[in-house]
């Protein structure tokens, strides 16, 4: 995980408003069925299962992230290079502290559409050059569980990938572009439960992704069919695997409380 991309973010300020259309004909060969699944509505059922809002929908906090996908471009199948940029959130942070996360926030009133959201909140939270990759779909709006705010999935093929890393530690303390044959390995799949809620869970490196950032995970490498066979009928509890973890997770509050996924 790349400690410090303050210096990157200095020297590349970003560019609002620019790269923002989507352009799934410029999708690499493995990811064209996935884009093209998106595009039809097949993830939207999958989705809403997977991330079910328990309270209701307040459109005024929007929200999007960026799913960011690396990886040759030629390849017909998953490429062994295939990798998607991850963050940690600071554990000193107010909501979903400690979680693992795509790079994502709320909309500004600047932004044009949630792909230059995306982008923005990417380059504030990673550096991340925006025109280094190609915005390929928009996922159906998903919702967080707890507050049932709208979230707009954003993905992307990072077709050269730019510097990253840490730009905030108060914000962002890690940043990585993970393998994807980490978190598809079945050793590193588990499903995890709490409270008569139970949700796809992935490790890495000590690290747990979990909640919405697991469960969208989830849906697209199902849907993808780059999914290994794993045991999902094996629950792990919440609490007990974030303790042991490196997410450095307040776990208290999820003792006396559904999760907030």
């Amino acid at each position: 995980m790349n400690p410090d991309a303050s210096r990157l973010a200095k020297l590349r300020p970003d560019s609002p408003g620019e790269n923002i259309t989507l352009q799934p004909e410029r999708a690499p060969l493995w990811m064209r069925g996935l884009v093209h699944d998106v595009d039809q509505g097949h993830l939207d059922a999958r989705l809403r299962k997977a991330l079910k809002p328990d309270a209701a929908i307040d459109h005024r906090r929007e929200a999007a992230v960026l799913i960011l996908l690396a990886g040759a471009e030629t390849s017909a199948e998953l490429p062994n290079d295939a990798a998607v940029l991850l963050t940690h959130r600071s554990p000193r942070l107010r909501s979903h502290s400690g979680q693992m996360a795509f790079p994502g926030g709320r909309r500004d009133k600047e932004d044009v559409n949630a792909v230059d959201c995306a982008l923005r909140e990417a380059w504030e939270e990673t550096g991340l050059d925006r025109h280094s990759l190609s915005p390929l779909a928009q996922l159906p709006e998903v919702h967080i569980r707890a507050t049932g705010y709208p979230v707009h999935p954003v993905l992307a093929h990072w077709h050269s990938p730019s510097p990253v890393g840490v730009v905030d530690p108060g914000e962002a303390d890690a940043v990585a572009s993970v393998p994807l044959a980490e978190l598809l390995a079945p050793e590193n799949r588990l499903t995890v439960a709490r409270g008569g809620w139970h949700g796809p869970a992935f490790r890495l490196n000590g690290f747990i992704i979990w909640g919405f950032t697991g469960g969208l995970l989830d849906a697209i490498i199902s849907q993808a069919g780059w999914e290994k066979e794993w045991d999902r009928d094996r629950h792990y509890d919440l609490v007990e695997t974030l303790a042991r973890s490196r997410n450095k997770e307040a776990v208290g509050d999820l003792t006396e409380r559904k999760p907030n996924a």
